[in-house]
């Protein structure tokens, strides 16, 4: 785990990235294309924070399991007979081979493929064949409890499963505090505990080629609705949008007016909290570095953006209606309108994030520049990454 090297991007360029907006350039070029800075960032960047690795409803029963290759991390969800949701490194603590490569549910133990040894799904070490010699399968040398899976510090909000690699980050609560805060109005104290995924339908995988941190500038701004989104632009307008920025790490937009019920006729059952003056509000919610969030009064998505390589990311949106009575068929038709709305819009997007991707390998782009009233939240977010960067460089 290095630092930035001075030849992938000097030190004067992130400090340009912290100029005020309208003298700032963005982050270059070298940031969305350089495989090493790529891992600089998995190691430094995302490791030190909480970072969205999967969904916990993904894990459809106890005892099931699912792998998960994050920045090329080989780790493991797993949901316990009794469950309870962990993340582990999916390594076997004997020889580091990888344990498991498909999802699915475990009748007894997870066994290595190479010298089989198991675990529980607590991730206990529970069987050792042979350690002690043919025929001998414990060993006085030998303390299984030692050895078991290698668990990492992980949290559940939204159906988000967020980790912390490092485990030095604050508490996943005082995290998600500010944004928590800022929704109260709207979700009240139990909006949240509300939400639910229906059986058919509600999730989206995208895979774009483009770096992890396009898609979540494109997310922050809404200057681009009239062009890239023509459908979403008549019923939730740029003129009826706010920028969002709060708390150094969250950032985005809100619309006075989102009216998706009226224009595709859908009638949801809403939150219980939210404020009858307000129905048509939405708010559009990046929580760096890779959860993009949206509120509306009938529905919620989150959306995790997946960093496959310097150049492709898979983005995995899940969309979530109020109250089980939502999930019945009479609501069948509104949830797949829903859906399709954000499966167009998402679509749009695609073409915009992918050519920034390759105007990233052109000498003749430095960063960019920004608009001083319209990109403020697309600043915001570069903001935050350089200073980490920056704090790791000089440290």
């Amino acid at each position: 785990m290095g630092t930035v090297k001075q030849t992938i991007i000097p030190i004067k360029q992130i400090d340009r990235v912290l100029n005020p907006i309208h003298e700032a350039t963005g982050m270059p070029n070298e940031a969305y294309t350089n495989p090493e800075y790529f891992n600089f960032e998995r190691d430094h960047v995302f490791s030190n924070t909480w970072v969205c690795v999967g969904f916990a409803s993904d894990l459809i029963k106890n005892g099931y399991v699912m792998p998960i290759d994050f920045m090329d991390l080989p780790l493991l969800m797993m949901k316990s007979r009794q469950g309870e949701v962990k993340v582990f490194h999916n390594v076997c603590s004997h020889r580091g081979m990888k344990l498991v490569h498909e999802a699915g549910e475990v009748q007894g133990m997870i066994r290595c493929p190479y010298h089989s040894w198991t675990y529980d799904l607590n991730g206990s070490l529970k069987g050792t064949p042979h350690l002690g010699g043919i025929g001998k399968h414990n060993d006085e040398r030998f303390a299984c409890e030692k050895h078991g899976l290698k668990a990492i510090r992980s949290a559940i909000w939204m159906d988000m499963v967020f980790i912390n690699l490092s485990g030095e980050a604050s508490s996943f609560d005082e995290h998600i505090a500010p944004l928590t805060q800022r929704w109260q109005e709207f979700l009240g104290d139990d909006g949240l505990s509300l939400l639910r995924r229906a059986n058919m339908g509600g999730h989206l995988e995208i895979e774009v080629k483009s770096n992890w941190k396009l898609t979540i500038e494109n997310f922050c701004e809404a200057y681009h609705l009239p062009w890239v989104h023509p459908a979403l632009n008549t019923y939730s307008k740029l003129e009826d949008h706010y920028n969002i920025m709060f708390d150094e790490r969250f950032s985005g937009q809100g619309s006075y007016k989102y009216n998706l019920s009226d224009t595709a006729g859908t009638h949801l059952p809403k939150f219980p909290s939210w404020p009858e003056e307000k129905l048509r509000h939405a708010e559009y919610v990046a929580l760096f570095p890779n959860v993009l969030i949206g509120i509306q009064a009938d529905h919620a998505f989150a959306m995790m953006i997946d960093p496959i390589s310097t150049d492709k990311t898979i983005e995995r949106l899940r969309i979530f209606y109020i109250s089980d009575e939502a999930t019945k068929d009479e609501y069948a038709a509104c949830r797949t309108a829903t859906l399709e709305s954000w499966r167009v819009v998402f679509g749009e997007d695609i073409g915009a994030v992918e050519g920034m991707q390759q105007g990233r390998y052109s000498p003749g782009f430095g960063g960019g520049a920004f608009s001083p009233e319209m990109d403020t939240p697309t600043h915001f977010f570069q903001i935050w990454l350089a200073k980490q960067v920056k704090s790791v460089t000089e440290a």
